[in-house]
Formats: C-alpha cells, structure tokens, sequence
C-alpha cells in the first residue's frame, strides 16, 4: 500500500470523526489531501462523493433532533449558493475568497471559543445570508462547513440539534452541488476511483466512531471543540490563500 492511501486512510478516518463530532470537516480535510495528487478543482469534485456518504450516514443517525426552523432558514439558499458555487468552480480562481473566507472563520472560532459569540444571536436576516454563503462556499472549494456552523452556534442550540441540522444542510448542499461536478468533471473524479473507494469506506468508518465520542461530550465542551475547530480551519484557509 502507498503512502498516499495511508494519508487518505488515515485523514477519512479523522474527518468522519470530527464531522461526527462538530458538524463539518470531511471536506476540510479530504480536499488537501486528494489535492497532494490531483488538481484542486477534481479534489473539490471527487471529494464531494465520500462527503455525500458521510453526511447521509450521520443525517439518519441524528435526524430525530434536526430543528425545521432553522432548516429551512439554512436549506433552501444553501442549496442555491452550492449550485451557483459549483457552477463557477469550473471557471473561477477561488484563492481571494479563500483568504476572505479563512478571515471570517478566524474571527468566528475566536468568538465561540472565547464565549463572546454568547453575547449576540443571528437573526433571521443574518441566517439566510450565512446560508447562502456557506453554500456557496461548498460549491466553489468544499469549504462549507465552518461558515455554516459558526452560523448555527449564534442561534445557540442543543449539541444535538447543531449536529443533526448542520447535516440536514450538508446533504441538501450536496445534492446541489454534486450534479455539476458530475455532468462537468467525471471523467476527470472517476480517475481517483482509488481515492473514492478508500475515503468513502474509512470516512464511514470514522463517522461511525465520532457519534460514539460525541454522546460523552457535554453542552459546553462541544461548543468549545466546534469553535476551536472553526478557528483552525480559519487560519489553515488564510495561510492557503495568502500562499
């Protein structure tokens, strides 16, 4: 076996933890890697496939406690903002949102994990723009998930409800996005059948795992977790676009 498919062994096995655990990553993950030996407009697209299996696993593992409110808030502009995002990854250099959107989840993590996001909620307004965006930003680097879950920690909901409605929307982005890069780039994702194989068998496997480690994971230290994440993700994006 290849070191490469140890890194995609490994790196599935850790996102579909951490995606278990607050919401996203999958993408975040899987994307830099596939990107280490394919261009990263086909790492985009061909990691849309384990992040589809992913996020279906877990959606019926939690579904009973998805908020509809806060679905549909999220839902309906996040699929447009993934199928537009989807559509201009094709013909768009997506370096200068990168470096925008790793600043604005620099800022979230930093005031979830400090408890200043406690003080102020995003209203309704606010939701169906951090919507959009989040998938927008899904479709065009497969970043989505970090906009989208510093959105939902605003509306302070349960641990549960975050997880569950945080992936209502991951599917629905999803089913989105995927068309395109399908009908666009297939011959181009279907060459790293390898990677698809691998990431979508561990990615399952690690999913499976994190729901196991979220159950003993308190209201607070979850939200804590999620915004030391988001943070991370943060600055990783920043360095990439300003690299």
């Amino acid at each position: 076996m290849e070191n490469f498919d140890l890194l995609v062994i490994f790196g599935s096995l850790v996102a579909g933890g951490i995606a278990s655990v607050a919401g996203f990553g999958v993408g975040s993950i899987l994307t830099p890697i596939l990107a280490l030996n394919a261009d990263t407009k086909v790492a985009v697209a061909a990691v849309s496939i384990p992040h589809l299996f992913a996020t279906a696993l877990r959606f019926w593992m939690i579904r009973q406690h998805i908020d509809k409110k806060v679905l549909l808030h999220f839902g309906i502009l996040s699929a447009i903002g993934g199928l537009i995002g989807a559509i201009l990854n094709a013909i768009f250099n997506p370096t200068a949102l990168t470096l925008i959107f790793g600043l604005i989840l620099m800022f979230a993590g930093f005031t979830g994990a400090s408890g200043l996001n406690e003080k102020f909620k995003f209203g309704h307004k606010t939701a169906w723009f951090m919507g959009t965006l989040s998938g927008l930003l899904g479709g065009l680097v497969g970043n989505q998930g970090g906009i989208r879950a510093a959105a939902l920690l605003g509306f302070n909901v349960s641990r549960d409800t975050f997880i569950a409605t945080a992936t209502a929307v991951g599917l629905i982005v999803d089913g989105a996005r995927m068309p395109v890069y399908l009908a666009t780039q297939s011959a181009e994702v279907f060459q790293q059948s390898r990677f698809l194989i691998l990431s979508t068998i561990f990615v399952l496997i690690g999913t499976v795992f994190g729901m196991l480690v979220l159950k003993r994971l308190s209201e607070r230290v979850f939200k804590r977790a999620v915004s030391g994440l988001i943070l991370i993700l943060g600055i990783y994006m920043t360095i990439k676009g300003l690299s």
